[in-house]
């Protein structure tokens, strides 16, 4: 959807599959593994040993841990409209004028890399949000700035300003 309307998306393509694709595959995957686990120790065989599920439940948690933290909370669209940001989470839209961002972060050493806007003024997403910018063709290697994070923040000085 970046029509004109929208503006130009600023957050990555690749949202959608880390928030909702490959989580299914992480979990079902390991939970594939937990049922063949349990299933496996049959009538006539030995039973598997319960230190055998330790790793399954640690990665599930640890699954689960990282996601929550790092592509759960990243917000599904962001469209730059000169000076405001459309963010969309799910069906959900929010206008957030440049003037109301106070801060943005950028981890470029995470993966997916993120970018957090600290708002003056709370929205209907909360005092921060967070989406995954697009990335450069050398974003992997040189992670350490990004050329629309950068722009943004320039953006934001100039209508603080104002």
């Amino acid at each position: 959807m970046s029509g004109p309307e929208f503006g130009k998306r600023i957050s990555s393509r690749n949202t959608f599959f880390m928030k909702r694709i490959f989580p299914f595959f992480w979990f079902g995957i390991i939970g594939l593994i937990l049922v063949i686990g349990f299933t496996s120790g049959g009538r006539g065989a030995k039973s598997v040993p319960p230190f055998v599920f330790v790793m399954p439940v640690a990665l599930l948690a640890l699954g689960w841990f990282i996601m929550r933290r790092l592509v759960f909370d990243l917000a599904d669209a962001v469209y730059d409209e000169g000076d405001a940001l459309r963010v969309r989470f799910g069906t959900e839209e929010e206008r957030i004028a440049l003037g109301n961002i106070i801060n943005i972060s950028f981890a470029g050493m995470s993966n997916p890399q993120r970018v957090t806007l600290t708002l003056r003024d709370p929205g209907r997403f909360g005092r921060e949000v967070s989406f995954s910018p697009v990335q450069t063709f050398f974003g992997p290697l040189l992670r350490t700035s990004n050329p629309i994070v950068s722009d943004l923040i320039e953006r934001v000085d100039v209508a603080r300003r104002r």
